[in-house]
């Protein structure tokens, strides 16, 4: 039997390295995509054990988008892990455009184009399964400006994350491929340290639980993951508010604007 074939982005560290580990154990064989090729090429020597290939690419380029789309057209993938991320929390007054284009490529540009690529072949094949690592931030844009740091662009991208997610999974009902979009808290990685935020009094989710709640909510068919949500009425409360207001549109203007 032929191991399964997962592609996981931003692989090097954190949640990505936990993907990595976790598909490593179960037995996948592994693309792993990140910027420092150094980092993937010691996880592969130190997991003999299953075949893994080191991309090294910057998904804040078209060259980089470009490369692991080609791969997510071209291999057999079962799993699609769209992980990598970069922080730039700041005001957008205050980002500056080399950051916010940086951010919009990781996190919006990288994820839609390779799942496009990815989507395809897995409904010719009738199985496989895209997750695309969001975080509870997307849900926080209608929080008052008591709430820090300031992060309005990534915020967006994050809300794009949820927002394309669920609407690919309903595109593809009924194909056999899953979409999940994984939204967890505060976790423990390098992420918020690069950013200059010292979050070490903060109680944070480690890296392996929010996988493991990932490929568990797979498993039950979730397309909304929030790892650190206990009531899943409160998201359920949201998408239903979301679609009572898509649907109680009409052509004639609301009586407050008269």
């Amino acid at each position: 039997m032929k191991n399964k074939l997962a592609l996981v982005t931003g692989a090097t560290s954190g949640i990505g390295a936990a993907f990595a580990e976790r598909l490593a154990v179960d037995g996948y064989d592994l693309v792993l995509v990140g910027r420092r090729k150094e980092r993937l090429d010691e996880f592969a020597a130190a997991h003999p054990e299953v075949a893994v290939t080191a991309v090294s690419a910057d998904l804040s380029t078209d060259d980089g988008i470009d490369t692991v789309a080609r791969l997510a057209a071209t291999e057999p993938l079962d799993l699609l892990v769209n992980n990598a991320g970069v922080s730039h929390y700041m005001p957008m007054a205050e980002l500056p455009a080399a950051k916010a284009r940086e951010l919009l490529g990781v996190k919006v540009l990288a994820p839609t184009l390779i799942t496009r690529a990815a989507v395809g072949p897995m409904q010719q094949r009738g199985t496989g399964a895209i997750i695309n690592v969001a975080g509870m931030i997307a849900f926080s844009g209608p929080a008052d400006k008591s709430v820090l740091p300031r992060r309005a662009t990534y915020a967006g991208a994050l809300a794009h994350l949820v927002a394309m997610s669920q609407a690919l999974s309903a595109e593809l009902d009924g194909t056999g491929v899953q979409v999940q979009v994984l939204c967890p808290g505060v976790v423990a990685t390098e992420f918020h340290t690069r950013q200059g935020l010292d979050l070490s009094a903060v109680p944070r989710m480690s890296p392996a639980d929010v996988v493991t709640a990932s490929l568990r909510g797979l498993a039950q068919g979730e397309v909304v993951t929030a790892p650190g949500v206990e009531d899943t009425g409160l998201l359920d409360a949201v998408f239903q508010a979301d679609l009572a207001a898509f649907g109680a549109q009409s052509p004639q203007l609301a009586t407050r604007y008269r």
